[in-house]
């Protein structure tokens, strides 16, 4: 985790993408996250949560903005890039950024159920891997947080 004052504004400017990706999930019933993938270039690839409507439970927004920034790159390692999403990413988003070589992740919301970044657990903290990924948490945590909230919150009314 860091402070929010060692984020730049192109840090908040790519968030501000992902949380806007996270609107476009739960406008179609999805859980609100997205994520986006950058490099010095601009954006690579970017994904919402659609697991819904794709019956897939792999279609997390951060293993689709990697399929694409894949696709774009024609590779499938992704050095000198960055992964922005809107919730701290689970076991298997953290596993693709770390085998798809990310040099950064940033996320916004901590997850303490799945989170594999430390709020859960840290699968980086099992020094078992070839990859160290640096990450950091916390940027624009609480319009991220609050996404999340309302859209359970509807969820558990009935009305949504």
């Amino acid at each position: 985790m860091t402070d929010g004052k060692t984020f730049s504004d192109a840090d908040r400017r790519w968030m501000e993408r992902a949380l806007d990706l996270a609107r476009r999930a739960e406008a179609e019933g999805e859980v609100p996250v997205g994520a986006v993938v950058v490099n010095e270039t601009g954006l690579l690839g970017e994904g919402w949560n659609r697991n819904i409507g794709l019956s897939d439970p792999t279609a997390h927004a951060e293993i689709i903005a990697l399929r694409e920034a894949g696709h774009r790159l024609n590779n499938y390692r992704l050095p000198r890039c960055t992964l922005y999403v809107t919730l701290e990413p689970c076991a298997m988003c953290v596993g693709a950024a770390i085998h798809a070589r990310l040099e950064r992740l940033v996320f916004g919301a901590v997850d303490p159920k799945t989170g594999a970044l430390g709020g859960a657990y840290s699968l980086p903290a099992a020094h078992r891997h070839n990859h160290e990924l640096a990450f950091a948490g916390g940027l624009l945590e609480q319009e991220a947080a609050a996404l999340l909230r309302d859209f359970f919150r509807r969820k558990r009314q009935g009305s949504g």
